[in-house]
């Protein structure tokens, strides 16, 4: 079966499409990446999410426009896509988060992990809705994956470790994928064959904390908008890391809760950066300075969460997303992991860049078909639920459906 898999993370760098090939189910996944493109937004619109994503005001009517316009952006990706490579079955849409509100309970507070039957909800929006992707594209859609998970008292995030397990576990050793994007999140995956003598180990996951987010701002601030991101980490490779400030920055009540957690720019945005900044001026740090202390809190945050909440050190961790191209980034992190081995996803056949969007793809194909994809130990949900809402073509006829049902039959 054919599907699109659409996303844009916290970093709004642009829509991320990939269309892939998907058969079998769960522990027979496959999936084959047959082409990717991101698709960048106008600067306009990037603007708008942007002050969105960091409080600023909207009338119902600016906000309907907002969907409306975000719809238009990745139907296009999807329908250059299907122009340029044929057309997909399915289409399953993360669409643009501009909020994200977790859940109030503290599962630190429940290590029996009980939970009350009427628990304090979060709330999430990814704009862009699916049904006008559906319109637009002639084809199914899956779209608002969250929301279910979050009714179910979860975060709603990270959805992804559910895709992780099957498609980058290793037979004998325990990995971590670590995706940085916007905001860093890690799935912990142990070893697929366990000893039988044990408990088996589960799949764990949540956010670790500031990824490029905060880097992208200070780049921003810093060159009066000159530059929007830190090529290869090469402008903090100059500077001299302040380790004082980053060890107060760690202080920070979200590093020290226990997992199931999630964030985003609520958390790390534009007002944390401000408060780092006037933090930074009793040390009187130069830009470099400034950009090198806050690649090393991003570092520092990833393997505090791993000393802290794995239950072992992993024997690899990947590496996707767009920190994975930061070249001075790695190298911290290697520093830091070490005796982890730290590669890129990409060196173990899934694209880094994509895996995001791969990973929507095939989560859309299982609520095609009716399979629960969250993990309640991983978002803090009561229970396993299926994710996502369908919406189909209203070109859609009896016909065309018979044969999207006997595909979906036949790639199982």
């Amino acid at each position: 079966m054919r599907v699109i898999g659409l996303m844009s993370g916290t970093s709004v760098d642009g829509i991320d499409a990939a269309l892939v090939e998907v058969s079998g189910l769960t522990s027979d996944l496959d999936v084959q990446l047959l082409r990717c493109e991101t698709f960048a937004y106008s600067p306009a619109l990037r603007r708008q999410i942007l002050d969105v994503c960091e409080g600023a005001s909207l009338s119902v009517a600016e906000f309907a426009q907002l969907d409306d316009a975000i719809a238009q952006a990745f139907a296009h990706a999807a329908n250059t896509l299907q122009d340029n490579y044929g057309s997909a079955d399915l289409i399953g849409s993360h669409g643009q988060t501009v909020y994200h509100l977790p859940p109030e309970s503290d599962m630190s507070q429940h290590p029996q992990m009980e939970r009350s039957p009427n628990p304090p909800l979060g709330y999430t929006v990814q704009l862009g809705r699916g049904a006008l992707i559906a319109v637009q594209t002639q084809c199914p859609t899956v779209s608002n994956f969250r929301v279910a998970d979050i009714a179910m008292g979860g975060h709603g995030a990270p959805l992804v470790p559910a895709v992780d397990r099957y498609l980058l576990g290793h037979p004998t050793a325990n990995r971590c994928v670590q995706n940085i994007g916007g905001i860093g999140n890690v799935t912990y995956l142990p070893a697929l064959q366990q000893s039988e003598n044990s408990a088996p180990d589960p799949v764990r996951g949540w956010d670790t904390g500031p990824g490029n987010a905060l880097l992208d701002l200070a780049v921003g601030h810093l060159s009066q908008g000159k530059q929007s991101y830190d090529h290869d980490g090469a402008w903090a490779r100059q500077g001299t890391v302040n380790h004082q400030l980053v060890n107060h920055w760690l202080e920070h009540s979200f590093f020290h809760q226990v997992p199931p957690k999630s964030t985003g720019r609520e958390l790390f945005g534009a007002s944390y950066l401000q408060q780092c900044l006037v933090d930074a001026e009793a040390y009187q740090l130069s830009a470099e300075d400034i950009l090198a202390t806050l690649t090393e809190l991003t570092v520092a945050s990833i393997n505090h969460s791993y000393r802290t909440f794995l239950p072992n050190l992993p024997k690899q961790v990947l590496i996707c997303g767009g920190g994975s191209r930061n070249v001075y980034l790695m190298e911290r992190l290697r520093s830091r992991l070490a005796p982890c081995s730290v590669c890129t996803t990409d060196e173990v056949g899934i694209n880094g860049d994509f895996k995001e969007a791969i990973a929507f793809a095939v989560l859309a194909y299982w609520r095609w078909q009716f399979i629960p994809s969250n993990l309640p130990l991983v978002t803090g949900a009561l229970h396993s639920v299926t994710l996502g809402e369908i919406y189909l073509p209203p070109q859609l006829n009896k016909n065309q459906m018979k044969l999207l049902m006997e595909k979906i039959r036949l790639s199982q």
